[in-house]
């Protein structure tokens, strides 16, 4: 089939009843993307499927379409279910089953997710009045089995989709174990966005001839090729948060992945940067599934603009208006960055991906350009200067918006404020009162930087293994160095010389022993001789700064810096 005779495909072609077809004309869908244009055929004749495809190819449309063609006429289907479409996630299995509703509307289909953190009565009750499909997590899944509220004899079709995702989470043994309990004749489909060797033996185990297809994100519908920028940054594990922020405010994103690797760096990151001024939202595996829904419904209602997460945590998760993805370490393994990047520039949306990399993660960079075939831009973290230009740049638009809105008599017109202008002008000079007024916006919108200091300028250095690198006090002491909290930031006037002048002037360290100082809205973190760490602690705590008492403790998770 020639380009022009698959852009010219449309879902009439491919066979559907017209219950399904008349429902993706409702919610707009012109044309098969190609993995529903490759998908849906050969599902369509019954054959098994191996499908190679990242989120966002459309791949839900290519498996649950030919599974409602399946259903036959709602009086004549029993209380078993027809499908078991297996999940890695809660928020998945959510987004799954909705769209099995939506397209399934005409037929009446009988769809419900069940999954872990949702209370079972409901699950029960539905699943004994009947139901066509079940969307379910593997552990639930199991459950229902060994209660025997799921029935999978009359089973026709079983999906496993993200099957990587399924295995990297532990779940192999049950799936296993549901996949034991489904008839020998059935369909099966598998969709992967890798495929590690481990799935192709479940592939080889499970699915019978089945039919392969390979799409990556680089193949969504013509005119709707993502538009990834990616980008990395040299930074010393120390300076990471402070060059986050920087980066962040630079680029000022819509919404943000921040993808760490453990929960106690969630934890911390979080704190920073809500310090920062992000709505900052944490989620990792520690939190209850009411904590997780609660932070994911500030992130799609907008309320929350920054997601700190673990991977586990953040798998399945689909935000249509995310716009940047940050690996705070470079992930090991570099299929693992190609999934956390495909989460932006969906739907031919531009996206950014930006990777923090310490000096000696020069190998761990190189094999993902590696595997993504592309070279990395690596820049430099943006200097004070940047983020000052940057700043009033942001002022200066604010501004203009003001002046075209009243232009164009918007609500906030601007002649109650003439008065106010007219008798400073008496006083002062016309460009002196616009000087000072624009002054005043630029700090409000958070244009102040008096705190800010330049970061290091650091290299990645190919010759370098797994030693440390260590970057910190202008004199470094022979024990190294450790970072304290201290509970007084930007809101309270703090600036370095404040906490310089109350840890020289009350203990014994010198101004030369101290090291990189980060000082954000609510606290400020500073680098102190590691051998005097408890010492600092005391003094700060018997004494005041700026006329304040301060929380002041050692920083967690910096030891050995």
């Amino acid at each position: 089939m020639t380009n022009d005779d698959t852009s010219a495909v449309s879902f009439t072609d491919l066979g559907l009843r017209p219950e399904l077809l008349q429902a993706l004309d409702t919610l707009g869908y012109e044309e098969p993307t190609p993995i529903q244009r490759e998908a849906i055929p050969p599902l369509l004749a019954g054959r098994d499927l191996l499908g190679q495809a990242a989120t966002g190819t459309g791949k839900t449309a290519a498996f649950a379409l030919p599974v409602l063609q399946g259903l036959g006429p709602l009086e004549e289907r029993g209380k078993q279910p027809h499908a078991l479409i297996l999940v890695p996630t809660r928020e998945l299995a959510m987004q799954v089953s909705e769209a099995f509703h939506r397209y399934g509307r005409d037929l009446e289909a009988r769809v419900l997710p069940i999954y872990g953190g949702q209370p079972i009565g409901r699950q029960l009750k539905e699943l004994g009045r009947g139901v066509d499909v079940v969307v379910a997590t593997p552990g639930r899944a199991l459950d229902h089995l060994s209660r025997g509220t799921l029935d999978l004899t009359a089973i026709a079709d079983v999906v496993l989709d993200e099957a990587d995702e399924m295995l990297d989470m532990g779940f192999a043994e049950d799936l296993e174990a549901i996949l034991a309990e489904t008839p020998e004749h059935h369909r099966t489909m598998l969709f992967s966005a890798t495929m590690p060797p481990r799935i192709d033996k479940m592939a080889r185990s499970h699915l019978h001839d089945p039919v392969r297809i390979t799409l990556g994100r680089d193949d969504v519908a013509a005119g709707e090729s993502p538009q990834i920028r990616q980008s990395a940054y040299v930074v010393t594990r120390a300076h990471k948060p402070a060059a986050l922020g920087r980066i962040l405010d630079i680029e000022s994103p819509v919404a943000t992945i921040v993808f760490c690797r453990t929960r106690i760096e969630v934890d911390e990151l979080t704190e920073t940067m809500n310090g920062r001024g992000y709505r900052a939202e944490a989620l990792h595996g520690g939190m209850s599934q009411e904590q997780r829904d609660r932070v994911m419904d500030r992130l799609r209602s907008q309320t929350a603009d920054l997601l700190v997460a673990t991977d586990v945590a953040a798998r399945g998760l689909d935000v249509d208006h995310l716009s940047h993805v940050v690996n705070y370490d470079v992930p090991s393994a570099p299929e693992a960055y190609t999934h956390r990047i495909g989460r932006v520039g969906r739907a031919g949306r531009e996206g950014v991906a930006i990777t923090l990399v310490e000096p000696r993660q020069h190998r761990l960079l190189k094999a993902i350009e590696r595997h993504t075939r592309t070279k990395m831009e690596v820049d430099k973290v943006p200097t004070v200067a940047d983020l000052r230009a940057r700043r009033l740049e942001l002022t200066r638009a604010a501004i203009r918006e003001t002046l075209v809105s009243a232009d164009e008599g918007g609500e906030d017109g601007l002649d109650r404020f003439r008065a106010v202008v007219g008798s400073l002008s008496d006083e002062f000079d016309l460009v002196e009162v616009a000087l000072a007024s624009i002054k005043l916006a630029h700090e409000s919108l958070g244009g102040s930087d008096e705190d800010q200091v330049e970061l290091p300028d650091v290299t990645l250095k190919p010759d370098q293994q797994d030693a440390p690198k260590k970057r910190g006090p202008r004199h470094q002491p022979a024990g190294g160095t450790e970072r304290i909290f201290v509970g007084l930031g930007r809101s309270a006037g703090i600036r370095p010389a404040d906490l310089v002048g109350a840890i020289a002037g009350e203990s014994s360290v010198s101004g030369r022993e101290i090291g990189a100082i980060e000082i954000t809205h609510r606290f400020s973190l500073v680098e102190v001789p590691a051998g005097k760490v408890d010492e600092v602690v005391q003094a700060l705590r018997a004494t005041q700064i700026k006329g304040r008492k301060a929380t002041v403790k050692r920083d967690r998770g910096t030891k050995g810096r």
